[in-house]
Order: structure tokens, then sequence, then C-alpha cells
């Protein structure tokens, strides 16, 4: 099994398989537009713009769990990040990330997350998830870890080298 086997909803509500990223590396993020860590938008936006071409797709999922940070409509939460941090990157869907109404791609990120990185949580928004080409699960980053951070184990993501 791989994050490619799921199925997700854009923030238009269109069903979207994650196969069709196959060969891609991805950047998966719960994210929030009312959160201290909103601004992390403005770094994996960087990120996408930077890796793009190169095969790296951030992909965002809001969600609502954490002290109801997100709590707009997938409308809301377009216009928002599109207006305050140019997002061009895919929204999603907004999502439960943990507990009983997790949704399938995230229980499989959170029990499927190699050692050392495995955490077995999502502790707040804007964790991130790096995936290689071939839908597998490469590294779990915390809510915290600054999207900048991370662009090292990308470029090795990307050239098909271990992190």
């Amino acid at each position: 099994m791989s994050v490619h086997d799921f199925t997700v909803k854009t923030i238009k509500n269109e069903e979207k398989s994650l196969a069709d990223y196959k060969g891609k590396t991805l950047l998966i993020v719960n994210t929030a537009s009312k959160c201290g860590l909103t601004p992390h938008y403005k770094g994996l936006q960087e990120l996408y713009e930077t890796y793009h071409d190169k095969g790296l797709v951030v992909l965002g999922f809001p969600c609502n769990q954490f002290m109801n940070q997100e709590p707009g409509t997938e409308e809301e939460i377009q216009s928002f990040c599109e207006l305050n941090y140019n997002v061009s990157f895919p929204l999603f869907a907004k999502v439960d990330v943990k507990g009983e109404n997790a949704h399938p791609l995230y229980q499989y990120l959170v029990e499927n997350t190699p050692e050392p990185y495995k955490t077995g949580d999502i502790e707040w928004n804007f964790v991130k998830f790096l995936v290689d080409g071939n839908g597998q699960i490469v590294k779990q980053y915390g809510a915290r870890t600054e999207p900048e951070a991370i662009a090292p184990d990308i470029e090795k993501t990307l050239a098909g080298e271990a992190v």
C-alpha cells in the first residue's frame, strides 16, 4: 500500500486520486487559517515555487480539530490562502486528521511513518509528511518545523537519495 492508493476531495469538492501524483515528491500538510503557525503557508508556497518544476507538490489539508482554528468554509479557506499567502499549491476539503473520524489518508500517514520519525500522532496544525515518488512516507515533521528547514530533505528525496 502507498499514499497513491487514496482518493481525497479537493477544496472544490471534486474527487482526486493521489495516484495522479505518482512520480512526484509530496509534502502533505494539515493546515489552519487562524493559528499562530498560519505563516507556514508562506514557507510552504516558497517550497512549492522553488521545487515544483523538479517534481515537488505540496498538498494542503485544512483541519478544524485544533482549537477551532479553521472554522471557515472551503471557499473562505481558499480565498484566505490566495489573498494572504498567494497559495497556488493544491488545497483539499477540510478533514479530520486524528481520532475516530480521521481521514483514511491521515490514519495511514500516522501509522506508516518509518522509525525514527514516527510519532503516532498529529500534535497540531501544520504537521508535515514528506512522501517519495513511489508514494512511500519518508519522514514526519512536527508542527513547528519551519518549511524551509525541510528543503534539504526535499532535495534528497527528489534526487532519489535516502534522507
